[in-house]
């Protein structure tokens, strides 16, 4: 894993979770992914990157993770009060919910503080208080394969927040999902937003998500990724009568017109 660069916090970067200058991501095959790309994310800001497919979005989370390292530019990720909490700033909630089969879900939501050799009293009592958070408190001895769809993709959320995170990185989670269970997911995603406040940084390919979940959207370039506009989201509170407002359908139409240029075979007016 690459450690991404360290924001102090005297630095002009003070307030902020994430900060990306110039970079660039171009892999062994020659493909330019990324860039060059910047963009800041502000401590308890829930922001999504939205964009067509083979954009960059997956692999600037990558980055910011320090799971891959940037061509060039830098990657400065904050650790909390200045100081650096290996293994527990970044919590990552991939694609495909990974768990694994022969587990149950309790030891499933284990496996990070098992890697990061917590104690088993607190390892408990962080599972279960991860798992309430995620309401799958009734399902803790239950494996894999007893569950739906929205219900693994609960344990790999909760999975993530286990190690209580500063920085919450998810990579499509729901799009695999039926339309009921992703309206549902998305608001218990607010919820938990609401009341833990932390950084989250959502990857999606749905202007309508982007806009119900974020107070900011990103819009991202056809491939090399690059910034291509930015759009405010200033709704409070969140909920269904937002989901079913004139502001929302106004939202949307904004975020669609900044997406289209970025799409292939479109120009821009």
């Amino acid at each position: 894993m690459v450690k991404p660069a360290t924001l102090s916090e005297t630095d002009p970067g003070a307030g902020l979770a994430v900060r990306l200058r110039g970079v660039t991501k171009v892999y062994d095959s020659g493909v330019v992914a990324l860039g060059p790309l910047d963009f800041d994310v502000r401590k308890g800001e829930f922001v999504s990157l939205l964009g067509p497919s083979g954009c960059g979005k997956s692999t600037a989370l990558r980055l910011i993770a320090g799971l891959n390292a940037p061509t060039s530019g830098t990657v400065g990720v904050s650790h909390g009060a200045g100081e650096v909490r290996s293994g527990r700033s970044i919590g990552f909630v991939f694609q495909e919910p990974t768990l694994m089969p022969w587990s149950s879900v309790r030891e499933n939501v284990r496996l990070p503080l098992k890697l990061a050799h917590v104690p088993a009293a607190e390892a408990n009592a962080r599972i279960d208080g991860a798992l309430a958070q995620v309401g799958l408190s009734e399902f803790a001895e239950a494996f894999p394969r007893e569950l739906s769809g929205g219900m693994k993709m609960r344990v790999s959320l909760a999975r993530a927040l286990v190690t209580d995170p500063d920085i919450l990185l998810m990579d499509e989670p729901f799009a695999a999902l039926d339309e009921i269970t992703r309206f549902r997911l998305n608001n218990d995603l607010l919820s938990l937003w609401q009341n833990l406040r932390k950084t989250v940084i959502f990857v999606t390919h749905s202007v309508f998500e982007s806009v119900y979940l974020s107070q900011r959207v990103i819009v991202m370039t056809a491939r090399p990724g690059r910034m291509g506009a930015e759009i405010r989201i200033v709704a409070e509170p969140r909920g269904e009568d937002f989901r079913t407002s004139a502001d929302y359908a106004g939202y949307c139409r904004k975020v669609s017109r900044a997406l289209a240029p970025s799409q292939p075979g479109r120009r821009g007016s």
